[in-house]
C-alpha cells in the first residue's frame, strides 16, 4: 500500500495564517513560501523517518523536519503521515 500525506486543520491554519502575515509585506514572496512548504513534506512519502523522533511525543512516531527557516511536525502511523503544525523556528513553540 502506497503511502499517504494528510494534513491537520491547526496545520492548514498555520499556513493560512503565515501567509496573511507575509503577504501584507510581500505577497508574491508569501506564496513562494507556502508553495514551498507544502512541497518540502511530499520527500516523506518516499522517506517517511527522514525527519528526527521527537521522543518527547512517544509512543507516537512524531517527527520534524526542516524547510528553510520552517520547522514542520508530522506524524507517521502506518502508511499514513499526517503534517501536525508548522511555524518559523524563531516563534517560541
Amino acid at each position: 500500500m502506497a503511502p499517504t500525506l494528510q494534513w491537520t486543520g491547526k496545520a492548514l491554519a498555520d499556513l493560512t495564517q503565515l501567509y496573511a502575515f507575509l503577504a501584507s509585506v510581500n505577497q508574491p514572496a508569501a506564496a513562494r513560501i507556502v508553495q514551498q512548504l507544502t512541497a518540502a513534506p511530499i520527500s516523506l512519502l518516499a522517506h517517511p523517518r527522514l525527519g528526527e523522533q521527537l521522543d518527547e511525543f512517544l509512543p507516537r512516531e512524531v517527527r520534524r523536519i526542516f524547510a528553510g527557516q520552517y520547522e514542520i511536525r508530522y506524524e507517521v502511523q502506518g502508511t499514513t503521515i499526517t503534517v501536525l503544525r508548522l511555524w518559523h523556528t524563531r516563534e517560541s513553540r
